[in-house]
């Protein structure tokens, strides 16, 4: 049994919510109690943006330790890490895109926006002797966080996680998503994804899609409408 089988409720759905780049898991603050009032039992991942195959190993590890259906959620390279982890992945029974990558197999995160036009965010990335890349902190707030309150905005960049920049040219595997019902997410002022990309991805995957007038981080401002969706793709794929 795993470790947090004996947590789970019977008739009720496992939760794991994946972050993005420059975010961790406290990110999901406002969302995990909305689900937890309804009696789901919630994990948000922490990742530390090594490498793909880090964080969806990690993943894994945590989806092992679980018993029952499972909703797999990602927020933007979140997406990318549960397309990769629910793959073979007993329990997963569904997959939720919050202002995330849907990438199908061999394409990059920077590949995939190609087609789309240049973001001003990644004039402003600030990468390290070890090949980390962080956004520059004067510049976070007005990109990522756009629709949040300078205060709280502020502290998300100087608390960001930045990413092994390998990873933007790391190819993608087969999808989950081609094989398990999937959720999207967006914000039509997002201006770390094109909100044209965010719109081709849905469409391409056939995910049943919701765009919302919200930043790139609509869990910290427009959280009821992110627990609305999760609750819906819960309730479509757990039985009751």
């Amino acid at each position: 049994m795993g470790v947090f089988a004996s947590k789970r409720i019977s008739n009720k759905a496992n939760i794991v919510l994946v972050h993005g780049f420059w975010a961790d898991g406290s990110g999901w603050s406002k969302v995990i109690p909305i689900l937890q009032e309804q009696g789901h039992f919630v994990v948000a991942a922490q990742h530390a943006h090594t490498s793909l195959a880090d964080d969806v190993a990690a993943t894994r590890q945590l989806l092992a330790e679980l018993e029952g259906p499972t909703l797999l959620v990602g927020h933007s390279y979140g997406g990318f890490v549960i397309s990769e982890a629910a793959k073979d992945a007993p329990g997963v029974v569904g997959l939720v895109y919050i202002s995330a990558f849907l990438l199908d197999e061999g394409e990059t995160l920077l590949s995939s926006g190609a087609n789309f036009p240049p973001l001003e965010v990644f004039q402003h990335l600030l990468i390290t002797g070890q090949g980390f890349a962080w956004i520059d902190p004067e510049v976070f707030p007005q990109h990522f966080a756009n629709d949040l309150d300078l205060v709280e905005a502020r502290a998300l960049a100087v608390s960001q996680v930045p990413p092994n920049a390998s990873i933007f040219n790391t190819p993608a595997g087969q999808p989950a998503w081609k094989s398990l019902p999937s959720w999207s997410l967006f914000g039509s002022e997002d201006r770390m994804i094109h909100p044209d990309q965010h719109r081709w991805m849905a469409q391409r995957s056939k995910a049943t899609a919701r765009e919302i007038s919200s930043s790139h981080v609509p869990f910290l401002s427009h959280p009821e409408e992110v627990a609305q969706v999760i609750l819906e793709a819960v309730n479509k794929v757990v039985p009751a």
